[in-house]
């Protein structure tokens, strides 16, 4: 495996982009509609003029090298992306080599590894690649044989011959194939031939990064690299006063101590930055580091008056996002009135590998290295802050060691690019743990105000939410602050909108200095805590079995079927007097997920949760093992953030630093996880996200099915339940 070690220069060598290869891609023409593609050869490429994204590219050995063209941070892109070509392919991934694409969203598409994205938005594209290269050597091996394409078939690299079981390995025809034009019309497989899809095949990344020889961004070295920390202002907006280098500048193998600005949304974060030939100087010499702060202009505030503010802004008129029919006349005159305000915590991304980055600026172009989500998003902001254009700034992914959308942000990579540019040398910029927690961009902590109109037999008539939270998008240059927030129905169910008749969804953006960002499933991870404790509540208040209520609703077949399937796999109807069961059901990124939770006391009267059952509907998926394994992962993550840890503010500055502050669930207090997978073959849906929604507000309405306790503020203490 060459992950990571492997330049765009390289690969083009290793790929077999010589006459003696088959190498496939595709473009999309100018001027065509969306999702349309042309697949080329190389050869076909150049006399076009494009340059090709070599998705496939077999050398005359029979050495297939599959490309992944997103990041890999745990969620297994770097699995299923193979695996989707490998199928059409007719190749075990055991055969080829997997390599990340480099950054070069005119070539790749969008290469931002997020939104749950990479098998949805590209799954058929990469099906016809795989399709295309087989047809293609079929084709090759019909012309040697001068038979009827017909009359042979792909299987584990060879094209044989039916009639007399002759077969040539795929190395043998890449020559002859490469001088052929792609198919413009191929059959995909259907779902129940497939022989690599569905199947939960062993991850390839799983032995890199078992003995060691996976590239994280902490791993990558470069010839002659320094070593960079920076001291940043702890208060996100305040500027340098001064500066007394005077102790650092005696730490032996300190070079350099400059004055550092990187971009952060509209803003730039001031900083100081100490160069060394190791990290350890580098460290040392921060710890020498006198820096005073001018912090002037700018609100210093605490969680208390940050969550006071958002309950006033509730009482603000809304930024509607979505309405229907006339919920503020239909929840007036309603039989039963139901109200409840729900509060979500700011949250710390907490990735295992700290950020980092390195960076060469030469001068005419600039190369990236580190754990990142986003390289054509980092191309597109570098190019307008140090004057380069895209096609010289070239960036290269390394594994993750977690991402959860702060590595898909721009800031670290471009802070490496003005230091290296400065010091006129390769660095990488290392980020502590306390710098990583500290420093944001956070999850935004929300407050929500529910309200529903019921009528005596317990239906809904009305129903509505306001959000108060600081809006994301408001933070970009030039961003239009009268806009509602697009995500404000994220996480509910479509199947609601369909069968309620009067609601009303809207936001008021909170101001504060504080950064905010996407994390783990973005705002769904706080609307479905506040969305289906709601429903929770108006089930209960209409007094109907609250996973019956849901299903009154979401009358869709696909939507019934997932319900029959948590349903049945829990034995809901056999639940004891004894016990507390919640349920919950989210959608986002074309993904539905339900999800129960079984409480109990145990023997000290606490509460401990007993089990989980999830079903998720995400259509069309490649790699069971890792879909299980990524609700799993995002089951844990949401457990974390409702009785474990949230980030605090005081005086303007973020409390929790390290682990000691911010807890983290033990594997002691991971109860019983049972994943289920609808098998149907709708579109897919994201699978890295959806997951993490439905657990807190299951897990909630456990507790209160169990305690008659309902908690509307996360985190909470389980313990005192």
């Amino acid at each position: 495996m060459l992950a990571n070690t492997v330049t765009r220069r390289d690969f083009i060598k290793i790929g077999g982009l010589s006459s003696i290869g088959l190498t496939l891609g595709f473009y999309t023409p100018a001027g065509a509609k969306e999702n349309s593609i042309e697949l080329l050869t190389k050869e076909s490429a150049e006399t076009l003029g494009v340059e090709l994204n070599a998705w496939v590219s077999i050398d005359t050995t029979g050495k297939v090298t599959l490309m992944n063209h997103r990041s890999e941070m745990g969620q297994g892109s770097y699995q299923t992306v193979p695996q989707i070509i490998a199928e059409e392919l007719e190749v075990n991934l055991d055969q080829v080599q997997i390599l990340f694409a480099p950054g070069n969203g005119a070539k790749y598409g969008s290469q931002l590894t997020g939104g749950s994205s990479t098998v949805r938005g590209a799954y058929k594209h990469l099906m016809k690649v795989g399709a295309s290269a087989r047809e293609m050597l079929i084709e090759a091996a019909a012309n040697k044989w001068a038979v009827s394409k017909t009359d042979c078939y792909a299987e584990n690299g060879f094209v044989i011959h039916r009639a007399s079981g002759k077969k040539f390995g795929y190395g043998e025809l890449v020559q002859e194939a490469s001088k052929l034009q792609p198919p413009k019309d191929m059959k995909l497989k259907e779902a129940k031939n497939y022989k690599v899809i569905r199947q939960s095949l062993p991850r390839q990344d799983t032995p890199l990064k078992t003995n060691g020889t996976a590239i994280f961004g902490l791993d990558k070295k470069l010839p002659g690299m320094l070593y960079a920390v920076v001291e940043r202002n702890p208060r996100f907006a305040g500027k340098i006063k001064s500066v007394d280098d005077t102790e650092t500048k005696k730490v032996p193998g300190v070079r350099h101590v400059i004055s550092v600005k990187m971009s952060v949304f509209a803003s730039l974060r001031e900083g100081v930055a100490v160069v060394a030939d190791t990290l350890w100087a580098a460290t040392q010499g921060r710890k020498a580091l006198k820096v005073q702060w001018d912090d002037a202009g700018f609100e210093h505030l605490n969680t208390e008056q940050l969550f006071t503010r958002m309950r006033d802004d509730l009482k603000k008129p809304g930024l509607s996002q979505r309405t229907g029919g006339n919920a503020d006349a239909v929840f007036n005159k309603a039989e039963k009135k139901v109200e409840a305000v729900y509060e979500t915590p700011y949250e710390s991304h907490s990735c295992m590998e700290p950020l980092n980055c390195i960076a060469h600026f030469k001068g005419d172009s600039c190369d990236i290295w580190g754990p990142i989500q986003a390289p054509d998003w980092i191309q597109s902001l570098l190019t307008g802050l140090i004057g380069l254009p895209p096609e010289k700034i070239n960036v290269n992914m390394t594994f993750l060691g977690g991402g959860f959308g702060r590595k898909a942000f721009m800031d670290y990579p471009h802070e490496a690019a003005v230091i290296s540019k400065e010091i006129n040398a390769p660095v990488q910029v290392v980020w502590t743990r306390e710098d990583d927690m500290t420093q944001g961009p956070f999850r935004p902590g929300a407050v929500y105000e529910c309200k529903a109109g019921l009528s005596k037999q317990g239906n809904i008539q009305s129903f509505q939410a306001k959000i108060a939270a600081q809006n994301m998008d408001h933070q970009w240059p030039g961003a239009d602050k009268s806009t509602f927030n697009g995500s404000t129905v994220e996480g509910l169910p479509e199947g609601y909108f369909e069968s309620i008749s009067h609601y009303s969804f809207s936001d008021i953006p909170t101001e504060s200095p504080i950064p905010v960002m996407w994390w783990r499933s973005v705002y769904s991870s706080t609307n479905g805590f506040a969305y289906e404790s709601f429903i929770d509540e108006l089930s209960r208040e209409a007094g109907q079995d609250p996973l019956d209520f849901r299903r009154k609703y979401l009358g869709s077949e696909r939507y019934q079927s997932l319900i029959d399937t948590l349903e049945q796999k829990s034995n809901w109807k056999a639940r004891g007097k004894n016990e507390g069961w919640g349920v919950a059901i989210t959608e986002c990124f074309k993904t539905t997920v339900g999800e129960i939770v079984k409480v109990s006391r145990n023997a000290d009267g606490k509460i401990k949760i007993d089990k989980v059952i999830a079903v998720m509907d995400c259509g069309w998926h490649v790699n069971p093992d890792i879909v299980k394994g990524q609700v799993e992962g995002s089951i844990i993550m949401a457990l974390g953030a409702a009785i474990k840890h949230e980030t605090h503010f005081t005086d303007g500055k973020a409390v929790e630093r390290n682990f000691d502050s911010y807890k983290m669930p033990r594997i002691n207090e991971i109860p019983e996880i049972e994943v289920y997978i609808m098998d149907n073959e709708e579109k897919p849906g994201g699978v890295g996200e959806p997951g993490l929604p439905p657990f807190s507000p299951a897990l909630t309405n456990a507790i209160f099915d169990l305690t008659g306790k309902r908690i509307r503020k996360l985190p909470f203490n389980i313990n005192e339940v």
